[in-house]
């Protein structure tokens, strides 16, 4: 069993160089990577949040 690797909302924002109030505000509006509950916390699968950034980036200039 290959275990998948999960990131905390702490770690997501700083990944994307980001504030936590941002990376929670995008997931509110519905624009962020699903998230996973685990209790009362929030986790991402770093597959779907690389997926979720591919799928954002913007096109070549």
């Amino acid at each position: 069993m290959i275990m998948k690797v999960y990131l905390t909302v702490e770690e997501v924002a700083k990944a994307l160089r980001v504030p936590v109030a941002t990376v929670r505000w995008l997931r509110q509006e519905g624009r962020f990577a699903p998230a996973i509950r685990v209790g009362r916390r929030l986790v991402w699968d770093e597959a779907e949040l690389a997926a979720w950034m591919a799928q954002n980036r913007e096109p070549a200039a």
